[in-house]
């Protein structure tokens, strides 16, 4: 090789040494100048303060500098109040810049700026703030496992489109970091660039994320400069006042309420959030099913107090925040003259209050306690007609407790209890878990595990009557250790349960007594290729065994890719072989009863068009075929959106699934457990609205229309050996047919930071009955005819700092 590019070559390495192989750093500079909030970063105070510059490709040319027609140059001010953020982003084709209005954390199609700040330097989680070029807020607490958006801090920003591109300026208050008490504060930082335009989505980093490492947060660079901060009080109050008009086919009810929500800075790591008089009357419906398992159907969490920064109390999945105000837990014991009139399907919540942050030292401490009103069931005397009343479920009190402690900038133990005390004579339970996750400093290999204990103390007559048992323990352990990063990555893991593990007194388990052995291998591009621009494939191997008879619950081999092509569509693909007999040990409904479940084959495909395109549409498709004569399981899910202008979109998505001979559980005959072989079809409607006003005013409608039924054509007898014979004798009627419909439409204002005014308009209503009906008009007809619910309600949140009312004062 010529002596020339011998030296080229080794300046190009030493080069890129400098660049990845050692964090950047950026001084922040203190300010006493005025920061006016405009997006015009005229201030003096930013002609001097450092910059932050040269940003690289973290997707999808892993690497690669990015270009000086996108140059992006950032500087970060503070003073005693808040941090500050300018960011200029050229643009050679400012008119191109993709600007979709949308509600508060929905990205859409704009181009996105974002900061990423880890006020404890522990590479282990981040404050991240977002701002899309049409000015939409974005926000989360983000992990090297999740971002949890659910979590809304309270901070301003600002952004121009101008002839080289488009600014960002932004205000991010100490109230809405974390960070230790030193005097002089060393932070992780990094920031980010999107660029979503044609056939491509760009993303770009300040500080290099090598996409062959799996953690990111490890990666990110370091800020500096903050010194000596005088930190304001973190104390503010959340009133609210809503008013409600409900409707239905019986009655009219009006209903106003009067409450707030506080939380408070114990100081600038430990916040302390609670409930005064909660209301949730205008989160988001739940999606009610025609269920059919033999489990409970599992919901998403919409009410804000449990979804917002929510990390700490999610570790070791021992917490299910909707069994605190969820349905009662027992039920009332009625005399053969007896019926029960009124049964509430939730309970009350009185108040909530949570306590969570970390010290300088790494150590998460997090407190959650919540309290439900006690529950009554109104029983009536068929030959009187006297009423009277029963405990349900009594006065309850629920408690979360986590201590977390990160090291190594990569690495934790966890110590998790939770438990559920009630009030009087019935049932108590307490879990404890002890999970870690080790990485070695390169973040190359993983080694995590944990090991959970449950107890359970049944005092009241039912709970014995259901399970026969009067207090019992469980435990649950598994070991899990991966490669990490590079193209090639494994993971292999065993867990064992115990039959009596119990964890859903305030967690949610389904299935219980296994030990399993999980294996994986993956491999990915980190660059693109002539074809991909990122494309990855696995092998993953599942074995799950019940304890008691050593029969297999699961066994399968899959294999799956997925991938993004240069014309920035999504592929992804799945074929499974379930290889062995299997059997259910829950679909019988009796305890040590199992049915025999038959060989299987899977194969899925879904795809997804470039949604940056105006028109774009989604599908997937699944087909699964059973050893058996005729049983087969067809799904299929289109879904089509349309953004007719950066304000204003609609989609629509339809689930559908047929399930042909399928087996289930029906009910009882005697001593004989009765299971039907039937037909059974989902359909799934959901159809959405959005017309933005502005960046903090909007209009939005959600509909959804579900149908299901399921329709016997043969009885059979489940055998001691998990087989079925025919049963010609039983002549019950056990088809079913369900109807849900839900409507909400709603204005959205937010008025000023943290405030909202929020106008709601919903209607739903149930249909359930045995007589299956195959035409989707009459099922429509049915659905509305049954007792339609309607609500109007006006809700008014109103965000107050301490700090603002003292310097009023």
């Amino acid at each position: 090789m010529p002596k020339f590019y011998s030296s080229y070559l080794l300046f190009f390495i030493l080069l890129n040494f400098c660049a990845f192989g050692q964090k950047k750093t950026l001084q922040a500079k203190y300010t006493n100048e005025s920061i006016n909030i405009d997006g015009k970063i005229t201030e003096e105070a930013w002609k001097t303060a450092p910059l932050a510059t040269d940003f690289i490709m973290y997707e999808p040319d892993n690497g690669k500098p990015i270009s000086e027609s996108k140059k992006t140059d950032v500087k970060i001010l503070y003073d005693n109040t808040a941090i500050y953020v300018s960011a200029i982003l050229y643009d050679d084709q400012p008119t191109q810049i993709s600007r979709e209005l949308t509600n508060r954390d929905e990205f859409g199609v704009a181009d996105v700026f974002s900061i990423f700040v880890n006020g404890n330097n522990d590479g282990q989680q981040d404050f991240r703030f977002f701002v899309s070029a049409a000015g939409v807020q974005m926000d989360c607490l983000a992990t090297e496992t999740s971002e949890d958006y659910n979590w809304d801090a309270i901070w301003d920003s600002k952004v121009k489109i101008t002839d080289i591109g488009w600014v960002v300026e932004m205000k991010i208050p100490y109230a809405a970091l974390r960070f230790s008490k030193a005097a002089k504060q060393t932070w992780g930082l990094n920031f980010t660039r999107e660029i979503k335009r044609g056939d491509q989505d760009q993303i770009y980093t300040w500080s290099f994320v090598d996409a062959k490492i799996g953690a990111v947060i490890t990666q990110e660079g370091i800020l500096e400069g903050i010194e000596n901060i005088k930190t304001p009080t973190r104390l503010f109050f959340i009133p609210y006042t809503s008013a409600y008009y409900q409707k239905d086919d019986y009655a009219a009810d009006k209903t106003f309420k009067v409450g707030m929500d506080i939380k408070y800075g114990i100081n600038d790591a430990f916040t302390l959030d609670a409930i005064l008089v909660p209301d949730f009357g205008q989160t988001k419906f739940d999606n009610a099913i025609l269920n059919l398992e033999p489990f409970e159907q599992q919901f998403d969490e919409n009410r804000a107090f449990f979804t917002e920064a929510t990390d700490l109390f999610s570790k070791g999945n021992l917490f299910y925040s909707r069994r605190i105000g969820g349905e009662p837990t027992t039920e009332p014991i009625v005399a053969a003259n007896e019926e029960v009139t009124e049964y509430p399907s939730s309970t009350d919540l009185l108040n909530a209050v949570k306590v969570s942050g970390r010290t300088e030292k790494g150590l998460g401490i997090g407190v959650l306690n919540a309290i439900t009103e006690k529950t009554f069931a109104t029983i009536e005397n068929t030959d009187t007609g006297e009423t009277r009343k029963e405990v349900i479920e009594p006065l309850v009190n629920y408690n979360v407790l986590v201590l977390d402690q990160r090291f190594n900038q990569n690495s934790s133990v966890s110590l998790i209890n939770t438990s559920t005390v009630r009030n009087g004579d019935f049932r108590d339970a307490n879990v404890s878990g002890l999970l870690f996750d080790l990485n070695t400093k390169a973040n190359t290999y993983k080694l995590s595990g944990d090991f959970k204990y449950s107890t359970v103390k049944n005092n009241d007559f039912y709970s014995l009557l259901n399970n026969g048992l009067e207090n019992y323990d469980g435990y649950k352990t598994q070991l899990s250790f991966a490669k990490t990063s590079g193209k090639y990555r494994y993971m292999f893991s065993g867990k064992y349960l115990s039959e009596n593990y119990d964890i859903n007194d305030l967690g949610i388990i389904f299935v219980n007594n296994y030990h399993s052995g999980y294996a994986e291998m993956s491999y990915r591009i980190v660059n693109p290729t002539k074809n991909f621009n990122s494309f990855k494939a696995s092998q993953n191997i599942n074995l799950e065994i019940q304890n008691t008879t050593g029969k297999f619950q699961e066994a399968w081999y899959q294999a799956k890719f997925s991938a993004i092509n240069k014309k920035n569509q999504y592929w992804e693909g799945k074929i499974q072989a379930n290889l062995f007999d299997r059997y259910n040990f829950y679909e019988p409904r009796v305890y040590g009863e199992y049915v025999f479940v038959p060989k299987s084959f899977v194969s899925y495909l879904y795809f997804a068009s470039n949604d940056n395109k105006k028109f774009s549409i989604d599908i997937d498709g699944s087909i699964e075929k059973f050893n058996e004569d005729g049983r087969i399981i067809y799904a299929i899910s289109p879904a089509i959106s349309n953004r007719f202008s950066d304000k204003f979109s609609l989609s629509y998505n339809l689930i559908y699934t047929r399930k042909v001979n399928d087996r289930g559980w029906v009910g009882f005959d005697g001593d004989d457990i009765i299971f039907a072989e039937r037909n059974r079809e989902i359909v799934d409607h959901y159809f959405t609205g959005k017309y933005s006003i502005t960046n903090k005013m909007s209009l939005n409608l959600v509909a959804r229309y579900y149908w299901s039924y399921a329709e016997n054509h043969e009885f059979l007898t489940l055998q001691d050996n998990g087989h079925l014979t025919t049963n010609t004798t039983y002549d019950k009627n056990k088809n079913r047919n369900f109807n849900s419909w839900n409507f909400d439409f709603s204005y959205s204002w937010w008025f000023a930071p943290g405030s909202e005014l929020a106008v709601l308009y919903r209607n739903y209503a149930l249909e359930s009955t045995n007589i299956v009906e195959k035409n989707i008009q009459s099922n429509l007809d049915n659905v509305f005819d049954t007792n339609l619910t309607s609500i109007f309600s006006i809700s008014l949140r109103y965000y107050i700092d301490y700090n603002s009312l003292r310097s009023k004062r």
